[in-house]
C-alpha cells in the first residue's frame, strides 16, 4: 500500500461477517499504516452495532488515530463520505472504513455495500481504492462461500485472515486464491495489534509444513 499521487486519501474499504474481527483487523491495519509514517483516519460505519462503533473508538484512542463515525443506526454511506471529506480536507494519506458485518446470503446488505462504494466514488472516482475481505482462518469452506458473494457485489482486491495462530493454518486463503484469484495481503496471529502483518507466502508454505 503507497499514498496516492493525488493527494487525495487511499481509501480501503474493510468488508466480511460479524466475527471474523473485523473492526480488530481495521485498527491494526490502520497501527501498521501509522507505524510506516502514513496519517491515517479510520471511519465506523458498523453503525447498526453500537458496540463495533466504540470498539472502533476505543482502538482509536489507544493507537491515536482519529475515528469518524455517526449517530447509531445513522446511514453506513454517509458516515464513509463524511469521513472521506474529513480525511480530504485535512490531507490524510489513508482512510479506511469499516463496514457492519455482513451475512453474505442477505442480498439487501450486500447491496448496501454497493451504495456504499457508489457514495465514496463522488468525491474521488478511483475511490474505494483497496477493499478487503476479513476472513477467519478456522472457518473453512464457508470462508470460500464468503469470499464468492462478496467478491460479486465488490470486487475485492485481497484478503485479510484473522485466526491464523490457531489450527486452521489458513488454507483457506490458497483455496480463494485459486478459486477467485483473490491474493491474501495481511494476517492476524492474535489479539495484539503487534499481532498482525503482511502476508508473507514463503513463510506461510513453511508454516504449513
Amino acid at each position: 500500500l503507497s499514498p496516492n499521487t493525488n493527494k487525495k486519501p487511499v481509501v480501503i474499504l474493510v468488508v466480511g461477517v460479524n466475527g471474523t474481527g473485523k473492526t480488530t483487523s481495521s485498527a491494526k491495519l490502520a497501527m501498521l499504516l501509522k507505524n510506516h509514517g502514513f496519517s491515517v483516519m479510520l471511519a465506523a460505519a458498523d453503525t447498526f452495532r453500537a458496540a463495533a462503533v466504540d470498539q472502533l473508538t476505543a482502538w482509536g484512542d489507544r493507537l491515536d488515530i482519529p475515528v469518524v463515525k455517526g449517530a447509531h443506526n445513522a446511514d453506513p454511506s454517509s458516515v464513509c463520505y463524511t469521513a472521506h471529506q474529513q480525511a480530504i480536507n485535512s490531507g490524510t494519506q489513508f482512510l479506511i472504513c469499516d463496514t457492519a458485518g455482513r451475512i453474505h446470503t442477505r442480498h439487501n446488505l450486500m447491496q448496501e455495500l454497493g451504495k456504499i462504494e457508489r457514495t465514496i466514488s463522488k468525491q474521488d472516482t478511483k475511490a474505494p481504492h483497496v477493499k478487503l475481505l476479513v476472513v477467519d482462518a478456522t472457518t473453512g469452506s464457508n470462508a470460500v462461500a464468503q469470499a464468492k458473494e462478496f467478491n460479486k457485489a465488490l470486487k475485492l482486491d485481497g484478503l485479510i485472515v484473522t485466526k491464523m495462530d490457531g489450527s486452521g493454518k489458513g488454507g483457506v486463503s490458497v483455496v480463494i486464491q485459486q478459486e477467485l484469484n483473490i491474493p491474501t495481503h495481511f494476517i492476524g496471529l492474535g489479539e495484539e495489534p503487534e499481532q498482525f502483518k503482511r502476508f508473507d507466502k514463503e513463510e506461510f508454505i513453511e508454516g504449513i509444513f
